[in-house]
């Protein structure tokens, strides 16, 4: 006589509790790390940027894109002049683009999608791309991604208008890569929070003069679509323009935030420097 176990049924449901049960005992042990505190925002008017330390500056029209490479220590100011609801990036390992910046992981990793000063991206290979070493506002969208034709039509009634998942594409074929190259990205600036499972707009808390300073932690190809959020209430195509400087960053200290604040975080440092050294 066979059991309900011996069922396709059965067997499914208790594959997804062992994983289930596996899942909890990883969160358990994450949750018994304390993890260290994260900062306040960053004043905007705090942390200026010395004018003999700034590699190259560039202002970014609304509504397109701009890509470069970045070295590994140099820093990423993304300057929000005009207070766009939100500026989009994505991030590729220059030695090996297949490497490239992961949504996904950055959220599972970190067991938080509230992305913020502090945090770190992660790209599919379980290395630190990026640490966020300051940041105005803190409310990024690591969940939504960025605008594309048809969010553009429900938006705005016209999917002419420029847009991220284009302008990502556009910015990759700089680099000899295509679409299929290009994965969700992070959107600064985007307040978006989760009601009852359900995504919603935080209206007023990105001002004019936010920013957010990205640290590279390996060699990457940076790409940066000014493009409002999907779920942003602006309801004209109307996105200022944002400034992107490159500049130098003193080298991280033993205890830097970024490298500390987690144990994930710190694992995927390790990631950086085993890679680093092969």
């Amino acid at each position: 006589m066979t059991s309900s176990f011996d069922t396709p049924d059965a067997e499914k449901a208790a594959l997804i509790a062992t994983r289930r049960q596996r899942y909890e005992q990883l969160k358990a042990a994450g949750d018994a790390v304390t993890p260290r505190v994260l900062p306040a925002p960053t004043a905007r008017d705090g942390a200026p940027i010395a004018p003999a330390s700034v590699r190259h500056a560039e202002t970014i029209p609304g509504g397109w894109y701009w890509t470069k490479v970045i070295r590994r220590g140099e820093g990423l100011r993304l300057l929000n002049t005009c207070g766009n609801p939100g500026v989009s990036v994505f991030a590729w390992n220059l030695s090996d683009p297949s490497e490239r910046y992961n949504s996904a992981d950055t959220v599972k990793v970190q067991w938080t999608a509230d992305i913020r000063k502090g945090r770190v991206l992660f790209s599919d290979m379980g290395r630190v791309l990026f640490s966020i070493v300051e940041d105005t506002c803190c409310a990024h969208d690591t969940i939504i991604g960025g605008s594309t034709p048809a969010s553009n039509l429900k938006k705005y009634g016209n999917a002419a208008e420029r847009n991220t998942r284009d302008n990502m594409w556009l910015a990759a074929a700089k680099h000899g890569l295509g679409p299929r190259d290009v994965a969700p990205v992070i959107s600064f600036f985007a307040p978006v929070s989760f009601v009852d499972h359900k995504p919603v707009w935080r209206d007023g808390i990105v001002q004019p003069g936010d920013f957010v300073d990205l640290r590279a932690e390996l060699d990457l190809i940076v790409a940066v679509s000014n493009c409002p959020h999907p779920l942003a209430p602006d309801t004209r195509f109307a996105p200022g323009p944002v400034e992107a400087i490159v500049f130098q960053l003193p080298a991280p200290a033993a205890d830097d935030l970024c490298r500390t604040a987690t144990s994930e975080a710190a694992r995927g440092f390790e990631n950086n420097a085993t890679w680093l050294q092969a």
